[in-house]
């Protein structure tokens, strides 16, 4: 394997550089080398670029990972393996992985319920230490999943997305009969859609201020799309022959959108938060207590849960052609990459191929 390798290397605020690094050796106990074969950016990413660090460690060590300092961005990434560390049976070289990103412990409280996400030392690569907006990178075996024969790249590096909308779906136990509403569907809000439609949701409404958002959220399976500022309200009940939705997810961190979410509910019905608010909002806590609405939080992905589930649904449809917005090289990255995500200008998916010059 080369000696370096290209990466892009995040070192703060705006500035985020293509360079060579010194490629990964050999890999430890339990652990893969892989050629990155796709990687794809998020709003997570955009943040860091724009706004960050806020959870990339430049200043001080991770707590988990003991990673500090400039680091390899790329959370979401599939690749072939081309070296197995010690303890490694489930893979072998030529094989081609999507990884969960995730990292957990095993043995924590949190983890023995099945609940990885939550795990006392979770950190993620390409967040808490190196990832894969590289040429090669190394991750657990423990989280990666084998890419079934015929679903191409393209499509499989858009499973741990989809795998954080399919959670979503499953902490607010959304069924095929059910009336979902799904605030925001830019990033995360989008896979939910398309979660849901693939799972035969019998109403999928999709909430966004941008019209072609929610002509995407129709394109993946929305049945309705609309804006929160035309009487959304009534619209809703009118959607649900004045029964209410039975569950909303809210996707977009926007301060407005938990009052509208407890506003458009029916009575017992549950929301889902998933986008992340900057800071505290009121709530209407008498209304949700009067009416017993579930508030849920939802955080990430189950890798063992929701990753498998994910890569089946885009093994076996077209998702991933009406998901992606554009394929570009790690030299744009930054410019028609990060930079019209972090401005709203991306309607889909980013998807990066290292090896394109």
């Amino acid at each position: 394997m080369a000696r370096t390798m290209r990466a892009a290397v995040y070192h703060g605020p705006a500035d985020v550089r293509i360079e060579e690094v010194q490629a990964p050796g050999s890999p430890g106990p339990g652990q893969l080398v892989v050629r990155v074969l796709r990687a794809a950016i998020c709003g997570t990413d955009a943040g860091e670029y724009r706004h960050g660090p806020k959870l990339v460690p430049l200043d001080a060590p991770h707590p988990h990972s003991g990673h500090q300092g400039p680091l390899i961005l790329g959370h979401e990434f599939v690749g072939e393996v081309v070296e197995v560390g010690d303890g490694v049976t489930a893979f072998e070289p030529g094989d081609h992985v999507v990884t969960g990103a995730g990292v957990s412990c095993g043995t924590c409280p949190r983890c023995l319920e099945g609940r990885t996400n939550l795990c006392d030392a979770y950190f993620t690569l390409g967040l808490h230490v190196d990832g894969g907006l590289a040429e090669f990178a190394v991750t657990p075996a423990s989280i990666c999943c084998a890419i079934p024969e015929g679903c191409p790249a393209d499509a499989a590096v858009l499973s741990q997305p989809l795998a954080v909308g399919l959670h979503a779906l499953r902490r607010g136990r959304v069924g095929r009969d059910d009336a979902l509403a799904v605030v925001g569907v830019g990033g995360i809000g989008a896979m939910v859609v398309a979660g849901a439609h693939a799972q035969g949701v019998r109403i999928i409404v999709a909430i966004d201020l941008d019209d072609e958002r929610l002509g995407a959220a129709r394109a993946l399976g929305a049945t309705h799309g609309l804006r929160p500022d035309d009487d959304v309200l009534a619209q809703l009940q009118r959607i649900t022959g004045g029964a209410g939705l039975d569950v909303i997810v809210e996707a977009t961190g926007a301060p407005p959108a938990p009052a509208l979410a407890l506003g458009a509910v029916r009575r017992g019905g549950r929301i889902v938060i998933v986008g992340l608010q900057a800071r505290p909002v009121e709530l209407d806590l008498f209304a949700l207590a009067m009416n017993e609405i579930e508030l849920i939080g939802a955080l990430a992905h189950v890798f063992a849960d929701d990753l498998p589930a994910a890569l089946a649904i885009l093994a076996g449809s077209d998702l991933a052609q009406r998901c992606v917005d554009r394929t570009v090289g790690l030299d744009d990255l930054v410019d028609r990459g990060l930079v019209p995500l972090a401005e709203g200008r991306v309607n889909g998916k980013v998807v990066i191929d290292p090896s394109a010059r």
